[in-house]
């Protein structure tokens, strides 16, 4: 098989066929119930969270309650209108940190899945407090005392995907992307030529596998041929074993071990 370039995966992690939040969800977890609001102002639509039970009959474990996080996109133009394709406002992070903390408080998992081209760059959301809801929760993830995994499951961009995205494990699948901003961004800034985002794309290093080179991931999920739409069930198999098995182990280290733990591994990512 001919190899995929970092542009090939970018449109891969873009495509509207391509499983959503959601689908992963309803695939690896049982009794979702969706919570609303951040208590303040609103409720967002881009980013969805709530309580869900996660087990394996198959193999003999039993269903135990984990908190579940993520930017959900749509899948046709009206979907996305209503989900602001994924560009979350600052009230779509503070629901996420209000349900991150409350897991906290009753000792539950948290699983975030990562999909955004990036923050919403309105006015309103400036005016909200766009960048302080993203630097307060990259500051509340930190030191949460529960184990915390981060799945990129299409397109991880800027604060935006940043924002639910400090974990104990980063993972992501095969032909997601995770970036400081997209290629388009890149090349306006860099090379002052949107049209350069193939080049820009490949220089970035945002592909799984170029992370996972770099130690900023922990495990790269295989996907079929084509993307994951090809094989929903699959790669929500291979992702609902690999959370499990490493809930598992996370809940084995002391919360002090834990939160240092974390603490290292995002300071020692500031060296590459």
């Amino acid at each position: 098989m001919a190899k995929i370039t970092a542009s090939e995966r970018v449109n891969l992690a873009r495509m509207a066929e391509r499983p959503k939040a959601l689908d992963y969800i309803n695939e690896i977890f049982t009794d979702f119930m969706e919570l609303h609001g951040d208590r303040n102002f609103g409720d967002d639509k881009s980013i969805i969270g709530g309580i869900a039970y996660l087990g394996d009959s198959s193999k003999k474990i039993s269903d135990f309650p984990v908190t579940v996080i993520g930017e959900q996109k749509g899948k046709n133009v009206k979907e996305n209108m209503e989900r602001n394709f994924g560009m979350c406002n600052p009230e779509g992070y503070r629901k996420a940190l209000r349900l991150m903390k409350q897991a906290e408080k009753f000792g539950r998992p948290i699983i975030t899945f990562i999909d955004t081209p990036g923050a919403y760059p309105g006015m309103g959301a400036e005016e909200r407090g766009q960048g302080e809801a993203i630097a307060r929760n990259l500051m509340e993830m930190s030191e949460l005392e529960v184990p915390i995994i981060c799945v990129v499951i299409g397109e991880g961009s800027s604060g935006g995907a940043l924002a639910i995205g400090v974990g104990d494990r980063v993972v992501m699948l095969e032909n997601a992307v995770y970036s400081i901003l997209s290629p388009e961004g890149f090349a306006s800034i860099l090379y002052k030529d949107a049209s350069k985002a193939k080049e820009a794309a490949e220089n970035m290093k945002i592909t799984a596998q170029d992370l996972k080179k770099l130690n900023v991931i922990d495990k790269i999920i295989s996907e079929p041929e084509g993307g994951a739409q090809n094989d929903l069930k699959q790669v929500a198999s291979s992702l609902k074993e690999y959370i499990i098995k490493t809930i598992k182990e996370l809940e084995k280290i002391s919360k002090d071990e834990l939160v240092q733990e974390r603490y290292n591994k995002f300071r020692k990512m500031g060296q590459y």
